[in-house]
């Protein structure tokens, strides 16, 4: 697709900037959206998902059809069957008449299931069905009906340790991740967070009626190095408050950072001294250990040309083994099994943080993928 393209898809369907990886996801809705194949939609809570199905039914052959989105994770246990299948008079207490679910009522359209990992798994069963036949069948009755429907779905929930955990059922993933679209989260997208804060604070000083705030060179750098755990939706937060609360339409960094919350300045710190390419991630513990596995690679050299040594190995220059150098061998392997231990835990560190994504990982640790895998076997992590 051509930048005119994207740039008149992002005006049409309000997503704002620049980002190569944000643009590499709306390539790819357009291009799956000629299809009728299940997507999966992931990434952090508040980061815009919601834009990528309605654009894929826009550009789909179904663009004429029903779109509907269901948010499963608002929808009560007891009732998500009867909002996605429908259900007959008399299928449950309060089931006064019958009711038409999502399924029946988005035939030939779209149907957009948001939050699809807070599915419990009996409905998890009921959907796997509909994906793989087109059938399902309302509550309280026993009759067969077809549906035609596209599915998109999307979560911000880890799907492959939700499968490990007996939470999601592994053949609806592999049914549902057909097509996989990945959302940037917005730390990943920093050059985007001052055209983002712009477009909030126009929309906020229209709305109420004031001149919009703006951001002094320094508060803007802050607010790109700051974490961002709720992504654009806690941005579109910070910039209502200072859009409200502050007199003074000239934002200072000091000011600006009273609106954004302590527990993530750490995060913004380290961000702030890392390049663009970094991952965002990593502090100063993962920095240290990163020193850390420098050292233990030299010890563990020192070990081995000690033990070659103690062994009667030849050396180039030969010297007589003497009780020190009994002595300094015993330090060096007690030395290198303590800096293995902080490796392996640095290790699991950095995939938790890293969602299990081993690549994202394995850059943060300075390691290579090979190296990473390699060491979780080895630490059988």
């Amino acid at each position: 697709m051509t930048v005119q393209e994207i740039q008149g898809i992002k005006q049409r369907f309000g997503i704002i900037g620049t980002n190569s990886a944000l643009n590499r996801a709306i390539e790819v809705a357009v291009q799956v959206a000629k299809t009728d194949l299940t997507v999966l939609i992931t990434g952090e809570s508040g980061v815009g998902k919601e834009h990528f199905p309605q654009i894929i039914h826009a550009y789909s052959a179904r663009k004429h059809g029903p779109y509907f989105a269901v948010n499963c994770g608002a929808i009560p246990e007891g009732t998500i069957d009867s909002e996605l299948f429908g259900h007959e008079k008399g299928a449950y207490t309060d089931a006064k008449t019958e009711r038409r679910g999502y399924f029946e009522i988005a035939n030939g359209g779209t149907l957009f299931l948001d939050e699809v990992g807070e599915l419990p798994m009996s409905t998890q069963v009921r959907l796997l069905r509909v994906l793989e036949t087109g059938e399902f069948i309302r509550m309280g009755s026993s009759q067969v009906q077809k549906t035609n429907v596209r599915v998109v779905a999307a979560t911000n929930l880890d799907i492959p340790k939700a499968i490990q955990e007996g939470k999601f059922r592994e053949d609806l993933y592999y049914r549902l991740n057909t097509v996989e679209i990945k959302v940037p989260a917005l730390r990943d997208r920093r050059e985007d967070i001052p055209l983002l804060f712009r477009k909030f604070a126009v929309d906020f000083a229209e709305r109420y009626k004031m001149p919009p705030v703006r951001l002094s060179e320094e508060a803007t750098h802050l607010l790109q190095s700051y974490y961002w755990n709720g992504n654009i939706r806690q941005l579109k937060n910070v910039a209502e408050q200072v859009s409200i609360m502050e007199t003074n339409h000239d934002i200072s960094a000091e000011t600006l950072r009273e609106y954004l919350p302590q527990n993530e300045m750490q995060h913004a710190i380290q961000l702030a001294h890392q390049p663009e390419t970094s991952d965002s991630f990593l502090n100063e513990r993962e920095i240290l250990y990163k020193v850390l596995f420098d050292m233990k690679r030299d010890m563990s050299e020192m070990r081995q040309q000690l033990n070659g040594l103690l062994a009667g190995q030849p050396a180039s220059n030969p010297a007589p083994i003497n009780q020190e150098d009994y002595q300094m061998a015993e330090e060096i392997k007690e030395e290198t099994t303590n800096l293995e231990e902080l490796e392996k835990e640095s290790i699991r560190r950095a995939l938790e943080r890293a969602g299990g994504n081993r690549k994202v990982a394995a850059q943060a640790l300075g390691f290579s993928e090979r190296t990473l895998y390699r060491k979780i076997k080895e630490y059988d992590l």
